[in-house]
């Protein structure tokens, strides 16, 4: 399967989050963090990345109990919410508010 029509895939899904789960079952080796991290490079901002900097600055701020030790879909997808809620409230996109938690624990943005 070559990117052009993994693309042309997961653009006929309507919701992004239908897109990554058709990611994460269908590309071997793709969790939920990089299925994510693929649809934020397409174009895509309603998914969280959550990596471990996002999960710890999650956790000072006492947004989780704890930073789990493995992150099953549930757990993501419960993390996640918490992203996507904050971001509404304080009204940017999901993708803004995962990068500048990122960068405001790593104190870089790469590219």
């Amino acid at each position: 399967m070559n990117n052009k029509k993994i693309k042309d895939i997961i653009t006929d899904f309507h919701d992004e989050t239908d897109a990554r789960e058709w990611l994460v079952k269908n590309i071997k080796g793709l969790g939920y963090k990089e299925a994510s991290h693929f649809l934020r490079n397409v174009g895509y901002h309603n998914v969280a990345i959550l990596d471990r900097h996002i999960l710890r600055v999650l956790n000072d701020h006492v947004l989780i109990d704890e930073i789990p030790k493995n992150l099953t879909a549930k757990k993501y997808k419960e993390i996640e919410k918490i992203i996507l809620d904050l971001a509404k409230e304080i009204k940017v996109l999901p993708s803004e508010l995962d990068l500048y938690l990122w960068y405001s624990k790593t104190g870089e943005v790469l590219k």
